[in-house]
């Protein structure tokens, strides 16, 4: 059996072992990218980052966007050709090129991928849709229930959505078009990313 003393001095030496281990874990800084190409890097889990003015600069734009002014954006994009898998409004948009582009101009991140919507936002009524909602469908197979076609709610006039988008079909491009037979036998749901109160 230890004795009283030795154990004593066994849990003292522990100890101080386990502290200098502890110091030694200090891992390197391990950068954090976020908007705008801002790096803050965090000394460890419990270090608390402060972010830099520059980024609060960039929440106060988001915050101060509309979908009104989302919607305005989107239409002067109208006409720019389709292209497959492309955000650039030079070559061309696929339907989530299109949205990501939209958004991206008010720095707001939103997935890549239409079918990554599928779970993104307050999924709502069409009832309850306005300007700056999102629409998702299926693709051109309305049997397979996957998301594979978006568009942003451009208006609501006598009781027909219309939503703008950019389409592989006859238009080829970026178009408003209403939300009438062909799109509603591929509908999946409206999502919104604003909060409720933005909205008229």
């Amino acid at each position: 059996m230890i004795s009283t003393p030795v154990f004593t001095y066994i849990l003292i030496a522990y100890t101080i072992f386990m502290a200098l281990v502890g110091c030694a874990n200090d891992k390197a800084d391990t950068p954090v990218t976020i908007p705008d190409n801002i790096v803050i890097t965090a000394q460890d889990k419990d270090t608390v980052v402060h972010p830099p003015k520059k980024l609060k600069e960039v929440v106060s734009r988001i915050q101060t966007t509309t979908p009104d002014s989302l919607v305005a954006f989107a239409r002067t994009l109208i006409g720019v050709p389709y292209l497959y898998a492309s955000i650039d409004p030079a070559k061309g948009f696929d339907c989530s090129g299109f949205i990501t582009y939209v958004f991206n101009h008010f720095n707001i991140a939103v997935p890549r991928s239409s079918v990554d919507f599928t779970d993104y936002g307050a999924a709502i009524t069409e009832e309850q849709a306005r300007p700056g909602d999102l629409i998702l469908f299926t693709g051109t197979d309305s049997t397979i229930r996957v998301v594979g076609h978006m568009g942003i709610v451009e208006s609501v006039k006598n009781d027909t959505l219309f939503f703008i988008h950019s389409t592989s079909g006859k238009s080829k491009g970026v178009v408003i078009t209403p939300f009438e037979k062909y799109y509603r036998s591929r509908f999946v749901k409206v999502i919104r990313v604003f909060a409720d109160e933005l909205f008229d």
